[in-house]
C-alpha cells in the first residue's frame, strides 16, 4: 500500500511516493515542461550515513562547557545525548552569554534555502526566536548578490529582487530586440532552481524564442555553455573579470561616434556629464578606448566597437549576471551595464534596455509578468524586551572577519562600523563552510567562540564544527506549504515519511528553548506547529481576496495538491516602464529621482575603491596581473549543475557526476595538457591559501586560463603529506575573503588564481559522506 504526497522544494513540486516508511519515487507534475534531475535526489533523503539521528554533543564541550579549548571543533567525536540534556545545555549557554554580554555578544546565522515551506524556515525561525531572547547580531545582503543590492540602492533605488523580476523576459526580448547582449552569460542550470518553489521550468523552450525570431545573441563570458549552446550565440571568450573593461569600451565608441542618447541622459539620469571625462580620457589621460578595452579584456577592438554600434542602430536587451559582481570591485559591473544601457536609451522600453540576473534562478527573467500582487503569510519578527545591540549587524560576507577581529573598526556603504566580540553562534538552515571564502581561515575563526549551536539535519562540514547540535526534519517529514513572491503556484507540503530517527523541526526546538529561557507564550503563541501552518495560509488567503484573487478554504487546499494562479494574475507593469513613461509620476526613490550614473552620496564617502561614478580598478588577482605567473589559472567557482548550492551533495544526482568522488572540474584541453593532465584525473587545485582535489573534465567550452570548480562539495580537510587538504572538490578551499570594495563589503570569491598539477599517489578517502566519529 503507497500514498502520494505533493511537496515542494526550491527546485520544483513533486509527488511523493512513500509507503510510510520509505521513499519509492518522486515525480514531477505535467505542468513542468523541463523538470530537473536534482528533484530524484530527494529518494537519498533518508541516508543514515548522513543524517543526524539524535542530539549530538562535542566531546570537549560534553566533558567542561566551560572550557577555554576549543581546538577540538571539527576533529573530535560526538557524544549522543537525550534532548533535554542537549536543550539544557544550549539554554545555559544563550542564558549565560546574553546575562553577561548582552545581545551583542550573539550571532544568529542562517540562509533561506533550507526550505520552500513558508512555516518552517529556518531563518525566520532562528530569527524570531534570537529577537525574542532580547536581541542579536544578524547579517545584511547575501552572498549572490551584496554587491549588486548595495550599488543599486544608490543608482536606482529598488530592491534587487524586484529589479531581477522585472527584466524582460526571452519572449519580449524577440519580439521588440534585434540584439541581445548578455554579459557573463544566462546559465540554464541556474535556472533549476526558484526561491520558494516553481510549478513550471520553461527556460530552454523561451531562450530558443530568440533564435526563431533572428535575434543576434552574445555571450561575453569565458564560459561558452554559460548561455544554451543551440542559440548559436557569438562567444566572446574575455577574461575574467574584465567585463566593466569592455562595457567602459563600448560606451567610449559611443560617445566618439555620437551613438549615444542625449535626449534619454538628459531626462532620466544625472550625472554623464561628469562620467564623460572619465570616460574619454580627460581627467586622467586615459581614454576607455575599445583599443584600451581590448588590451584588458583580451577581445579585439572591432569587435566592441561592432557591438557597440549594433546595440545603439536598434532597439536591443544587455543582460547581467549575478556572478559579475561577486568578484573585486563587483558593483561596478552593475553600475557601469547601467551606465552603458541608459547611453543606448532603451531602458523601459518594451523586450528592451536592461536585464539584471538572467540565469541566476529560474523567474528572474523567465518568470513572465505574472508576479502575485499580494504578500503571502510568514512569520514575523517580534521585537524582544531587551532591546537591540549596538552592532546590530555585519555584511553577510564578512563573518571570518567579525570572529578574528572584534572591536576592529571597518568602512561599510558609507559607514564605519565596528566588529562584536561574539561569543555564541546559532546557526539554522545553512552551511557557511558551503558559501564563504577561504575555508581553512573560516575554519580556525570558528574555534574563537565559546559556543556554537547548530540545528541541522545532516552531517555537513558546519554541523562537524558545531559544540550542540540539534538534528531536524527534511522538509518531507513535516508539514507546510510552499509558495513565493516569484511565482504563480501553491503547494500543501504533506508529511511523507516519519522523522529520521529523533529529528525535530526548528520550530519544535526553539519552543523547547524559550520554555527554558522565560518565553515559551511568546514565541510559540499557544499553537503548535500545524495550527502556524493554518495560520500563515488564512494570512495568504486574507490577502489574495483584498486584491480579488480567490483561494481555498484551508481543508479543501490541503487535502489537494498544487494550485496555479496565473489565471487569476493581472499582467505587472514593470517599475523601469513606469518611470520611462512618466519620470514625474514615477520618479525612481534616489536623490535626484532619476538614474544616477554619478552618484553625490557615495562620492561623498571618499572610498579610494569607489568613485562617484562608475569605473575600472584593476584587481590584485587576474591574468593581467603579475600574480598570473605563479598562479596562472583564473578559477570560477560557480553554481552546481546537479544540486542547490550543497544541499543533497551524497544524493543520486550529485554523486552521479563526480570522478572519483570527487567534484568535476573543467578545463580546457590546451591548460590540460600543458601540466600532463587527461580527463578523469584527479589534480590538486592550489594557491598560497590552501588546496583541493578535484577530477578533470576536458571541455572546449572552458576558455583558455581558466578553470570551472562548481560549488557545494561538502568540504573535507585532511592532511595529505604534510599540507591540509579539501580532498573532496570544495572550491572556496582556494578562494579569496575579502570584501568587493568598502561600499558593499560582498563576496570577491570569482577574484581568485590557482594553479593545477597531476595527484599523484593514493587517493584519501571522502569522510564526509559517512558518519563522523562518535564516542
Amino acid at each position: 500500500m503507497t500514498d502520494t504526497h505533493p511537496t515542494s522544494t526550491h527546485w520544483g513540486n513533486y509527488l511523493v511516493e512513500t509507503d510510510g516508511e520509505r521513499l519509492i519515487s518522486v515525480k514531477t507534475y505535467d505542468a513542468d515542461k523541463e523538470p530537473t534531475a536534482i528533484g530524484q535526489s530527494l529518494l537519498d533523503a533518508m541516508d543514515p550515513r548522513v543524517r543526524i539521528s539524535q542530539p549530538m554533543v562535542r566531546q570537549g564541550f560534553f566533558d567542561n562547557p566551560d572550557s577555554e579549548d576549543r581546538t577540538g571543533r571539527g576533529k573530535e567525536p560526538f557524544v549522543a545525548v537525550s534532548w533535554d540534556q542537549a536543550l539544557d545545555l544550549a539554554a545555559a549557554a544563550l542564558r549565560k552569554t546574553f546575562d553577561s554580554n548582552g545581545p551583542d555578544s550573539i550571532f544568529g546565522g542562517s540562509y533561506g534555502w533550507a526550505s520552500a515551506g513558508r512555516f518552517h524556515h529556518a531563518q525566520s525561525q532562528v530569527h524570531r526566536f534570537l529577537d525574542l531572547l532580547g536581541g542579536y547580531v544578524t547579517s545584511v545582503n547575501s552572498y549572490s548578490t551584496a554587491a549588486a543590492e548595495v550599488i543599486v540602492q544608490h543608482v536606482l533605488a529598488m530592491p534587487v529582487l524586484q529589479l531581477v523580476r522585472e527584466a524582460p523576459s526571452p519572449e519580449e526580448i524577440a519580439e521588440h530586440c534585434r540584439t541581445a547582449i548578455f554579459f557573463g552569460g544566462a546559465a540554464l542550470k541556474n535556472t533549476q532552481v526558484n526561491a520558494g518553489g516553481i510549478g513550471c521550468h520553461n527556460p530552454r523552450e523561451q531562450l530558443m524564442k530568440l533564435k526563431q525570431a533572428g535575434v543576434r545573441v552574445v555571450n561575453i563570458s569565458p564560459i561558452q555553455d554559460d548561455l544554451l549552446l543551440e542559440l548559436d550565440a557569438d562567444w566572446l571568450a574575455c577574461r575574467p573579470g574584465t567585463d566593466v573593461a569592455i562595457m567602459l569600451g563600448m560606451a567610449h565608441t559611443l560617445v566618439a561616434e555620437d551613438r549615444h542618447d542625449l535626449e534619454f541622459l538628459d531626462r532620466y539620469t544625472v550625472g554623464f556629464e561628469k562620467f564623460l571625462p572619465y570616460l574619454m580620457g580627460d581627467n586622467d589621460g586615459v581614454p576607455k578606448s575599445a583599443e584600451w578595452a581590448s588590451e584588458i579584456s583580451e577581445i579585439p577592438a572591432d569587435t566592441i566597437k561592432e557591438l557597440a554600434r549594433q546595440a545603439a542602430e536598434h532597439r536591443s536587451l544587455l543582460g547581467i549576471s549575478w556572478s559579475l559582481q561577486r568578484q573585486e570591485y563587483g558593483e561596478q559591473t552593475w553600475w557601469m551595464i547601467t551606465t552603458l544601457t541608459a547611453m543606448l536609451g532603451h531602458i523601459g522600453q518594451p523586450g528592451g534596455g536592461l536585464g539584471y540576473g538572467y540565469g541566476c534562478i529560474h523567474n528572474m527573467g523567465f518568470g513572465g509578468r505574472k508576479i502575485p500582487n499580494f504578500r503571502l503569510g510568514a512569520l514575523g519578527m517580534e521585537i524582544g524586551q531587551r532591546g537591540k545591540p549596538a552592532n546590530a549587524y555585519i555584511p553577510v560576507a564578512r563573518h571570518t572577519d567579525m570572529l578574528r577581529n572584534p572591536g576592529k573598526s571597518y568602512r561599510y556603504n558609507g559607514q564605519t562600523l565596528t566588529y562584536p566580540d561574539i561569543k555564541v553562534i546559532y546557526w539554522a538552515g545553512g552551511n557557511p563552510f558551503h558559501h564563504h571564502q577561504d575555508l581553512s581561515e573560516l575554519r580556525s575563526a570558528w574555534q574563537k567562540p565559546e559556543t556554537i549551536i547548530i540545528n541541522e539535519a545532516f552531517w555537513t562540514a558546519t554541523a562537524r564544527h558545531a559544540d550542540i547540535i540539534f538534528p531536524i526534519t527534511t522538509t518531507l517529514e513535516r508539514e507546510d506549504f510552499g509558495g513565493s513572491s516569484y511565482d504563480t503556484y501553491l503547494t500543501p507540503m504533506r508529511k511523507a515519511v516519519s522523522p529520521f530517527g529523533e529529528s525535530r523541526d526548528d520550530y519544535e526546538v526553539f519552543a523547547g528553548l524559550a520554555a527554558r529561557l522565560g518565553f515559551e507564550e511568546g514565541f510559540t503563541q499557544g499553537k503548535n506547529a500545524t495550527e502556524w501552518v493554518r495560520q500563515l495560509y488564512e494570512d495568504t488567503r486574507n490577502n489574495a481576496a483584498g486584491v480579488d484573487i480567490e483561494l481555498p478554504e484551508f481543508n479543501e487546499f490541503w487535502s489537494g495538491e498544487q494550485i496555479d494562479l496565473s489565471s487569476q494574475l493581472p499582467d505587472a507593469e514593470y517599475a523601469l516602464e513606469k518611470f520611462r513613461r512618466d519620470p514625474v509620476a514615477y520618479p525612481l526613490q534616489t536623490p535626484s529621482g532619476k538614474i544616477e550614473i554619478f552618484s553625490e552620496t557615495i562620492a561623498s564617502f571618499n572610498d579610494t575603491n569607489c568613485a562617484g561614478h562608475p569605473s575600472w580598478y584593476e584587481h590584485t588577482e587576474w591574468l593581467g596581473g603579475d600574480r598570473a605567473h605563479d598562479y596562472p589559472l583564473h578559477l570560477i567557482s560557480n553554481q552546481p549543475r546537479t544540486r542547490l548550492h550543497s544541499q543533497y551533495d551524497h544524493a543520486r544526482t550529485s554523486t552521479d557526476r563526480k570522478i572519483k568522488g570527487r567534484e568535476r572540474a573543467r578545463m580546457n584541453s590546451s591548460d590540460a595538457e600543458a601540466r600532463g593532465v587527461s580527463g578523469g584525473d584527479v589534480v590538486r587545485v592550489f594557491n598560497n591559501r590552501g588546496a583541493t582535489l578535484v577530477g578533470v573534465e576536458i571541455s572546449k567550452h572552458i576558455r583558455q586560463g581558466v578553470i570551472e570548480i562548481p560549488t557545494g562539495a561538502w568540504y573535507d580537510p585532511q592532511m595529505v603529506g604534510n599540507q591540509e587538504v579539501d580532498v573532496h572538490g570544495n572550491p572556496n578551499a582556494v578562494t579569496k575573503d575579502v570584501g568587493t570594495s568598502t561600499i558593499a563589503q560582498g563576496c570577491s570569491a570569482h577574484s581568485c588564481l590557482v594553479e593545477v598539477e597531476l595527484f599523484e599517489g593514493e587517493l584519501p578517502d571522502i569522510t564526509v559522506h559517512s558518519l563522523p566519529s562518535l564516542a
